[in-house]
């Protein structure tokens, strides 16, 4: 049995077919983000509505999302949905399941950032005689993106890695390529070694982008304490 090769793992590593699908999953990640997060607010404010035939509709919805593996959402809207005359493409299937099964985590999030902002921003946004659409641009989605943000950046970790399902339906992301690779190389430790190393330099990128928002959705709410004054304390 052949042993690991350095060579062939540093080869793989810089292999621009691998590579090509390095950068079709990190778009696939942002396109999943995007929408998740534009879905996922809808939701949450229609889970925040006191009207039944608003908020239980949402609320199905996140839990059937939540409730069933993403593989098989991917596998009904591609191969299921033909079956009653709806048709699309790889692309468009594999962006239309990220899209909706990061919503309903999203709405859980976002929901939660609410959640923990204190009524009184609230009471006095509506004392300032500010609507409620600029109540929550100027003061609710600012509070609750700082609330929020630790756990967003760990869904769109999972959702980076999540995209690695869309290679059972042909999606040439990362690992589709690399299985690929390995089926004519059979490189199977190396081409898969240069993936894993690929997936790391992603979720560190990321890693990197959350800890930038985290420092600028601070400003203006940490609270800077002035140092004791000892000779002061002991007069």
């Amino acid at each position: 049995m052949q042993g690991f090769s350095g060579t062939d793992f540093l080869a793989a590593l810089i292999n621009p077919f691998l590579l090509r699908g390095a950068l079709t999953t990190a778009l696939l990640t942002a396109a999943g983000l995007a929408g998740g997060l534009a879905l996922g607010l809808a939701l949450a404010l229609l889970r925040a509505s006191p009207l039944a035939a608003l908020n239980r509709p949402a609320q199905l919805y996140v839990w059937f999302f939540r409730g069933t593996p993403l593989l098989i959402q991917l596998v009904m809207i591609y191969s299921g949905l033909p079956q009653i005359g709806i048709r699309f493409g790889v692309i468009t299937s594999v962006i239309l399941a990220l899209v909706l099964n990061e919503a309903a985590y999203m709405a859980e999030i976002i929901r939660s950032g609410f959640m923990a902002i204190p009524p009184g921003q609230r009471d006095a946004a509506l004392a300032l005689g500010l609507s409620r659409w600029r109540m929550l641009r100027l003061v609710l989605l600012p509070q609750a993106a700082r609330i929020i943000l630790p756990s967003l950046g760990n869904s769109v970790n999972g959702l980076l890695k999540a995209t690695s399902i869309t290679s059972v339906i042909s999606m040439e992301e990362l690992m589709r390529r690399s299985e690929m690779v390995m089926q004519v190389k059979f490189d199977v430790l190396e081409v898969f070694a240069a993936a894993a190393v690929d997936y790391l330099v992603l979720t560190t990128l990321w890693d990197h982008v959350q800890r930038r928002l985290e420092r600028r959705f601070e400003r203006g709410f940490v609270v800077r304490v002035a140092p004791l004054d000892r000779a002061a304390l002991e007069r």
